[in-house]
C-alpha cells in the first residue's frame, strides 16, 4: 500500500492544468447507456472512480475504449441491466446506472451502495422519484429491483440531491410524456449531463435551475462531448497555493462554477484574478479567519470544506465552519489536531483557532476530500514530515496529485509502505 510523504515550508508557485470533473464524468458514462449509437467523451480524468465505472459498464456488456483522455462507449441491446454488489460497493456513483437502465430497458437490478464515511447518503430520494414516474420498485437481497414502463410526472425532491436529480433526469428522457423535477439540484455537473443528453436527442430544459423539465423521446443517438473542468480540483490547488503563501494559477478552470469559494478566498486575504479559463490566487501577507456554511450549489461546496479548514488552521483569528450537507464530514479535524491545529467540534459546527505553526505527523486519510486537506496541512507544516496513509482515497478524485504539486515546488513524494 502507498503512502504520501510531505515536507512543508515551501510556497507553491506556478500553474497547474485542471482535469475533467470526476463528478461530471461518472454520470456522463452512465448516461451513455441510453444511447443507441457510440458516445465519445473527451477530457475524461484518469481516476480510480472512472476505472471502476468502466469496469461496471463493461461487465454489463458495454464496449468501452479509453485512450488518453478520450473514451468511446457503445451500449447495444445486449446490455445486462444488473449492477452487482462487488462493483457497486467500491463506488457509490455506480448507483447512477439505475435511471438509464430503467429508462431504456424498462428494468434494472442494482445493488444498494451501502454507507459512506462522510454520511449515510440514503438512496430513498432516488427511488421516490423513479416511483413517481411509474416504476415498480422492491428491495430484494440487498438489491434495488425496478421495472415498468415509465410515464412523465411532476415530482419534487425532498432535498436537492445531485445524484437523485441526475438519476431521475436520465430515466425521464425515455419516459412517455412530460416530467417536471422540482427542488432539483443546480450543480454545473447536472448542466453538463443535460447538455450531453440533449445532443443525443433528449429534450431537457431548466438544468441548472431548481425546476427541470423533460419531454420523453423514443430513442437517443450518439454524440461527442467534452467533460467540464473539475471545480473541486481547481479549488484544492488554489487553496494549496494560498495556504503556503504562494502564487498558483489553475488553467482550464471555470470561475463561474466557484462563485462563493472565490469570494471567501478574497475575504481570507488572497489576491484572486480571473482571466478566461485561468484563475490565479496569491497570498503573501498572511491569511485572515473567515466563517462559511456549506450549502448545495451555488453555495460553498461541501467538497471544499475540508481543504478550506486546513488552510484556516494558520489563519489570524477564529473561523467558524458550519457543515449542512453531510452529517459526518469533519473527520479530518482529529488528524489536523495531531499536527498542531486548534479545532473544536460542536455538532455540525467547527471552531478553528489559527495557530502559529503546524508540525509534520503521521496521519490517516478517512475519505477523498479529507485526504486532500491533509496534503495541504503537510505543505503548511514548518517542520517535520507528514506521512499520509490510506492514500487510495485521494486517487479516487485527484490524478497524480503529488507529481503535479512537485511541479509547483512542493517537497512531496509517494512511496510504497
Amino acid at each position: 500500500m502507498d503512502k504520501i510523504l510531505v515536507r512543508g515550508g515551501k510556497p507553491l508557485v506556478g500553474s497547474v492544468h485542471v482535469r475533467g470533473a470526476k463528478n461530471a464524468a461518472l454520470p456522463l458514462m452512465a448516461g451513455a447507456l441510453l444511447a443507441e449509437a457510440p458516445v465519445v467523451l473527451h477530457n475524461v480524468p484518469c481516476l480510480h472512480d472512472v476505472f471502476s465505472m468502466d469496469k461496471l459498464l463493461t461487465g454489463m456488456g458495454m464496449r468501452i475504449e479509453f485512450t488518453g483522455r478520450t473514451m468511446t462507449m457503445e451500449a447495444e441491446d445486449g446490455i445486462v441491466p444488473e449492477a452487482p454488489y462487488d462493483l457497486v460497493r467500491t463506488m457509490r456513483a455506480s448507483f447512477f446506472v439505475l435511471g438509464p437502465l430503467l429508462g431504456r430497458f424498462g428494468k434494472a437490478k442494482v445493488s444498494l451502495p451501502g454507507g459512506c464515511a462522510i454520511g449515510t447518503r440514503p438512496v430513498d430520494i432516488h427511488l421516490k422519484g423513479l416511483e413517481a414516474l411509474g416504476a415498480s420498485i422492491r428491495i430484494e437481497d440487498g438489491y434495488v429491483v425496478a421495472e415498468g414502463r415509465l410515464k412523465g410526472a411532476s415530482h419534487t425532491l425532498d432535498f436537492p440531491s445531485v445524484g437523485a436529480t441526475e438519476n431521475i433526469m436520465m430515466a425521464a428522457v425515455r419516459a412517455e410524456g412530460l416530467t417536471r423535477i422540482g427542488n432539483a439540484a443546480r450543480e454545473p455537473e447536472i448542466e453538463d449531463l443535460a447538455r450531453m443528453l440533449n445532443a443525443m436527442g433528449a429534450q431537457i430544459s431548466g438544468a441548472g435551475t431548481d425546476l427541470i423539465t423533460v419531454v420523453g423521446v423514443e430513442a437517443l443517438g450518439g454524440t461527442e462531448h467534452v467533460v467540464i473542468p473539475d471545480r473541486i480540483e481547481a479549488g484544492t490547488f488554489l487553496l494549496a497555493g494560498v495556504a503556503t503563501h504562494g502564487d498558483v494559477t489553475v488553467v482550464n478552470a471555470n470561475a463561474e462554477h466557484l462563485p462563493v469559494f472565490l469570494e471567501k478566498l478574497r475575504e481570507a486575504g488572497a489576491e484572486v484574478e480571473v482571466q478566461g479559463g485561468r484563475i490565479r490566487a496569491a497570498a503573501r501577507n498572511g491569511i485572515q479567519a473567515v466563517d462559511f456554511v456549506t450549502l448545495p450549489y451555488p453555495g460553498f461546496a461541501t467538497d471544499l470544506q475540508a481543504q478550506m479548514m486546513a488552510m484556516l488552521t494558520r489563519a489570524k483569528g477564529v473561523s467558524k465552519i458550519k457543515e449542512t450537507v453531510f452529517e459526518n464530514r469533519f473527520m479530518q479535524a482529529a488528524e489536523l489536531v495531531r499536527m498542531g491545529a486548534d479545532i473544536d467540534l460542536e455538532g455540525n459546527t467547527a471552531i478553528v483557532r489559527g495557530v502559529e505553526q503546524l508540525s509534520g505527523a503521521p496521519v490517516m486519510a478517512s475519505d477523498l476530500r479529507a485526504s486532500a486537506s491533509l496534503v495541504i496541512a503537510g505543505l503548511m507544516a514548518d517542520r517535520g514530515e507528514t506521512a499520509i496513509r490510506r492514500v487510495y482515497h485521494i486517487d479516487r478524485g485527484y490524478e497524480r496529485i503529488e507529481e503535479r504539486l512537485v511541479g509547483l515546488g512542493a517537497d512531496i513524494e509517494r512511496v510504497r509502505e
